[in-house]
């Protein structure tokens, strides 16, 4: 097991952060071509629902080519949540991550998600049986705060009782989580970004590994970011803009990414995609992720609009993406 000491040679300084409806594995085949040393998430899988599933593979199942990853579950049943950790060891993943930062009610209702940070013994057991039943490495992801619940003192002592129970790295969004009277959505950017909390928590906490989130939409702020964390997740920029990120390995891990150009990454997707086309009978499942490549090029609208209208109806073929790529890459992106 990995030690909760700041050496980022054991973790990783970018990752893409776990966001419901986005993350699914067709979307990380996607980011591989953008990235293939960051750190990847699934979307949230419910423990409990995990475990009473008669069909496991239907949560757990990923490329080998989506490595190094990380699976995120959400719970508060420590029974539960020990079974899911045995799973994720059986499938192969590289680490798991516990949610404690969701604001969404159908996770706070279930007193899981951001809810569990005003339960910080819970959440204790909770990483406990994580960690006593599998020997992969135990991160958690979390707000600042929960409603009124948000002084600093009790963030402080929330990551060092967490820390005490076995979690190695902590993945905060600077921002609070307003459960009463605020949306998911409107969560995400109605609560003021408060960097300078997060930054307070590392200093008072030197030897945790702290990792910033929230509100981060290009290299050179993850760059700034990594002068006072230890590393920096990335959100909803990399699903909306993901050419944004073409330069993760080069600028963070001094690797050289060739996937330079959309119809670069969309030619060297057409295995995956024609194998999804085989098992799925649609492409839609990866086209809809496909479609936030083309942006910033001549009739992107209308070549969004044919890939988005002819995959829904199942009338797109390999046939057809060849040669949308062929005119991609002839006006040379």
């Amino acid at each position: 097991m990995v030690s909760n000491t700041n050496t980022t040679c054991n973790f990783h300084k970018i990752s893409v952060a776990p966001m419901m409806d986005c993350t699914d594995k067709h979307f990380r085949m996607l980011m591989r071509q953008i990235t293939s040393q960051a750190l990847l998430y699934t979307e949230m899988i419910v423990a409990q629902s995990l475990y009473f599933s008669e069909k496991k593979e239907k949560f757990l199942d990923f490329n080998i080519e989506e490595h190094p990853i990380s699976i995120q579950f959400g719970g508060d049943e420590p029974r539960f949540l020990g079974e899911a950790a045995k799973l994720a060891q059986e499938w192969g993943y590289d680490e798991i991550n516990f949610n404690v930062g969701c604001p969404s009610p159908r996770v706070s209702s279930g007193n899981f998600g951001a809810s569990l940070m005003n339960s910080p013994h819970k959440v204790a057991k909770c990483i406990e049986s994580l960690k006593k039943n599998c020997d992969l490495p135990i991160t958690i992801k979390h707000r600042i705060g929960v409603d009124s619940n948000d002084k600093f003192e009790m963030l402080n002592s929330f990551v060092r009782e967490i820390s005490a129970a076995g979690a190695e790295r902590f993945i905060v969004h600077a921002r609070k989580a307003i459960l009463h009277g605020l949306s998911p959505k409107e969560n995400r950017t109605i609560p003021p970004l408060r960097y300078d909390i997060v930054e307070k928590l590392k200093k008072q906490n030197p030897n945790l590994f702290i990792e910033i989130n929230g509100g981060f939409t290009n290299i050179q702020e993850c760059k700034t970011a990594l002068t006072k964390f230890d590393g920096v997740m990335i959100g909803r920029s990399a699903y909306k803009h993901p050419l944004k990120w073409l330069s993760i390995d080069e600028t963070f891990y001094r690797k050289q990414n060739p996937s330079k150009k959309t119809s670069t990454i969309i030619f060297n997707l057409i295995p995956y995609i024609e194998k999804c086309l085989i098992k799925n009978g649609s492409t839609w499942p990866i086209c809809k992720h496909l479609i936030n490549l083309i942006e910033g090029i001549p009739r992107a609208k209308s070549l969004r609009h044919q890939i988005t209208t002819k995959s829904i109806s199942k009338e797109l073929t390999i046939k057809d993406i060849v040669e949308l790529t062929n005119e991609i890459q002839n006006i040379g992106y």
